[in-house]
């Protein structure tokens, strides 16, 4: 209440967080959401709901980040600089600015896209500027009123954890109003120490997306329907696809242009259906080969695919199991695939591609759950000059990656991949969903799945932080009448295999694994970035129907391994 009548009684920059606050007097509830707690500050750098207060997004909670990233920098080089980009979200552009002008009044160099850019755009600027950090503001899929600040190291990656602590350290100190360093940004773009980011940038990162490319031939006859989903995704997508020679693009026109209300699609995430549905219903009248799916800052890609007339949706397992399975023939085929070569996904994502990489003499390396960790895999593998064994890297979120270019997942790569993929197998006659079903039969039918819960609220996070201490002190034997025969606790660095022991060679994360005896595995894991507990599931049977029957039964017993029934 002290903090709410502190903001309450001062004279703000925006307006809106005045009357946010004025509105909300004598609600205690309200008051407490927004001020309980500050909006924490780790790998992922903020996201939150956009508004006013301490644990909101807001132009002071995103000042006060960037002092605090200003104050780190600061301490560890002379003269560094900054990149920054924004997507189509409410207050995007503001956000922007406003961590521009601070680094501007800490001395620091920004250099930010004059229009809103792809976050694989962002983590390529650092690189190609030569930056000391980065800044993207998205909230990436969330629903439209989030928003968020992803910071980024020198490498392009999104920030270790020992930068993150060392910035948090800085920006606790700080107190949102007194300490933090503001310029005007038009002055400062005069002085030159704001930068716009040239078009040369965006030329560079299409050049080298292009490099990707698994074959040379052109796309023609391949017949596309794609939706940016209101997000940043529409000029880079289109270009590559053209530049691969794909001529025949629809784009869904209620969807095209940027919009932060997403008002045709609430949730507006490619695993979701419904976000995909203005896309699927001009499909019903175009007749494509494939509706492309990017998210409103453009890293993450999902796909439907025209299957006799259906347009069937394809998951991000089996769009990442079809790329490394198409990357890998085609690197053969032209005789440039690497010796000892390395692909890398998450600990959630499907076993099927262990197999598909075994085929293919692929060293398969399993990481943490985000993007950054594919991308320090790749880091490693430079710093060693093996950059080229890299071939592929993706999380069974609809995020894929085929090149050392970036340290991000980038849906201008995946979309072009998979419209070449698409093009390989019509050639074929054989459609992605086809392709699938022969991989299927090639390696076994692995379904995969996953169920969410959310927890709102201050009362929420207890709520979560107590369910994984549950599971942590009484560790189900059985799960859906199959015994437990391994488990693994990424928090503790603990794995268990029949009763034996051992370390596990990763970074500390808060997600616990359990394997049972029939192959299957559940992964519990509290979302990074949003309230919610995400349980992913792993099922492995002779056919699709046994496979899909198992998971459902799984399914339906994850509320109980919770203790949320």
């Amino acid at each position: 209440m002290t903090e709410y009548e502190r903001w309450l009684n001062t004279e703000l920059d925006d307006p809106d967080l005045t009357d946010e606050l004025k509105r909300i007097q004598g609600q205690p509830d309200e008051i407490n959401d927004r001020f309980y707690r500050n909006l924490e500050f780790g790998t992922g750098g903020l996201r939150g709901v956009i508004g006013a207060g301490t644990n909101r997004m807001n132009v002071y909670t995103v000042r006060k980040a960037t002092q605090g990233l200003a104050n780190y920098l600061n301490k560890h080089g002379k003269s560094p600089s900054v990149a920054i980009a924004y997507d189509s979200r409410i207050k995007s552009d503001v956000f922007a600015r406003e961590s521009a002008a601070v680094l501007a009044a800490n001395g620091i160099r920004a250099h930010i896209y004059p229009w809103l850019s792809p976050t694989p755009t962002l983590s390529y600027a650092v690189r190609f500027l030569h930056c000391d950090a980065g800044i993207c503001i998205t909230a990436s899929h969330n629903p439209a009123k989030y928003n968020g600040y992803k910071a980024y190291g020198s490498d392009g990656c999104q920030i270790a954890l020992e930068m993150a602590d060392e910035v948090l350290s800085e920006i606790n100190n700080l107190d949102i109003f007194r300490d933090v360093k503001h310029t005007d940004f038009e002055g400062a773009v005069k002085a030159g120490t704001i930068r716009y980011i040239s078009d040369e940038v965006i030329d560079s990162f299409l050049a080298e997306v292009m490099k990707q490319r698994v074959f040379t031939e052109k796309c023609d006859g391949l017949k596309v329907v794609y939706t940016p989903l209101n997000g940043t995704g529409r000029v880079c997508v289109t270009r590559i696809l053209d530049m691969i020679g794909v001529k025949d693009v629809t784009v869904v026109p209620e969807q095209e242009f940027p919009d932060g209300t997403f008002a045709t699609c609430p949730f507006p995430n490619p695993e979701i259906k419904e976000a995909l549905q203005k896309g699927i219903d001009l499909c019903e009248t175009v007749k494509p080969d494939l509706l492309l799916a990017t998210d409103p800052d453009c890293d993450r890609c999902g796909i439907a695919v025209n299957q006799n007339g259906k347009f069937v949706q394809m998951t991000g397992n089996e769009v990442g199991v079809l790329l490394l399975d198409f990357i890998a023939r085609g690197r053969l085929q032209s005789g440039t695939m690497p010796k000892a070569p390395v692909a890398v996904t998450t600990i959630v994502s499907t076993d099927m591609v262990t197999a598909v990489a075994e085929n293919y003499g692929i060293q398969m390396r399993r990481v943490l759950t985000g993007f950054k960790y594919i991308g320090d895999q790749i880091a490693l593998l430079e710093e060693k000059g093996e950059a080229d064994r890299y071939l592929f890297g993706f999380e069974e979120s609809y995020g894929y990656l085929s090149g050392g270019y970036v340290r991000d997942k980038d849906a201008v790569d995946a979309g072009m991949l998979i419209c070449q993929m698409a093009y390989d197998y019509k050639k074929m006659g054989m459609t992605l969903v086809d392709a699938m079903e022969a991989l299927y039969k090639k390696y076994g039918y692995y379904e995969n799945d996953q169920v969410s819960f959310s927890f709102e609220g201050e009362d929420g996070m207890i709520q979560m932080d107590r369910i994984m201490e549950n599971l942590r002190a009484c560790a189900p034997k059985k799960i859906c009448g199959f015994q437990v025969t391994g488990w693994s606790d990424y928090k503790t660095s603990r794995r268990c295999d029949d009763g034996t022991i051992s370390e596990i060679a990763l970074p500390k994360s808060n997600v616990l694994e359990y394997r049972l005896e029939n192959g299957s595995k559940l992964t519990v894991r509290p979302s990074g970035t949003e309230p919610k507990i995400k349980i992913y599931i792993s099922a492995k049977a002779g056919d699709k129907e046994l496979s899909v029957a198992l998971t459902e039964k799984l399914k339906q017993t994850a509320p109980g391994i919770l203790g949320i029934q």
